[in-house]
């Protein structure tokens, strides 16, 4: 079983989505332009686990507790490269932004030297909308970043959420669960290390 979006969607929007992405690789190639995709995850004590092998006989037990919630904003190349910033509680319009100020004072190094502008692309949460939120856009792109929304309930066309789930699911140890602490510097440590392999 899984859960999914695709009933909501539209159909049209989604397949006009990704003759735009193909577009956008095309010019990523020629070198005219970076593409970075955007999104955020949150990460708690409580385990992830779909589904697990076990002995027969034999019960498996994960130790879970209630714990606050780590969020990672993160920002993701299809080279791997990416940037992430942490949020500890509530992610709201200023934590995303706090995010996008810190990538842009990373990237405009770059696109002072290079001249290449990096479209991010994202989805259409209320954080990513609101009125604080767009009235950045000017300021990052004179960094050189322009953003590029998703069509609505179109989670497929944004690799960074297969990250996500890659650490929930598959990298994330299960002593990770054993307390807030555990859980932190195992998330971070794999962040530290995606892209590096």
């Amino acid at each position: 079983m899984r859960k999914s979006l695709k009933d909501k969607r539209d159909s049209i929007d989604f397949e006009r989505e990704k003759d735009i992405q193909a577009f956008l690789h095309q010019q990523m190639a020629a070198g005219k332009l970076l593409i970075y995709y955007f999104d955020g995850s949150g990460f708690t004590t409580t385990p992830c686990v779909p589904y697990g092998w076990q002995k027969r006989g034999e019960t498996r037990r994960l130790p879970t507790t209630q714990s606050k919630r780590l969020n990672i904003l993160g920002f993701m190349s299809l080279g791997n490269n990416s940037f992430f910033h942490t949020v500890e509680g509530r992610v709201d319009s200023q934590a995303a932004i706090a995010a996008f100020d810190a990538f842009a004072v990373r990237y405009a190094e770059e696109f002072a030297q290079t001249k290449t502008p990096c479209v991010v692309i994202l989805d259409n949460a209320p954080i990513h909308t609101s009125k604080a939120f767009i009235g950045k856009c000017d300021d990052w792109m004179l960094a050189g970043i322009c953003l590029h929304f998703l069509p609505a309930y179109s989670p497929e066309l944004n690799p960074i959420e297969i990250l996500w789930r890659k650490i929930k699911y598959e990298w994330l140890p299960l002593d990770a669960y054993k307390s807030y602490k555990d859980m932190r510097e195992q998330v971070l440590a794999i962040l530290a290390e995606f892209g590096k392999k």
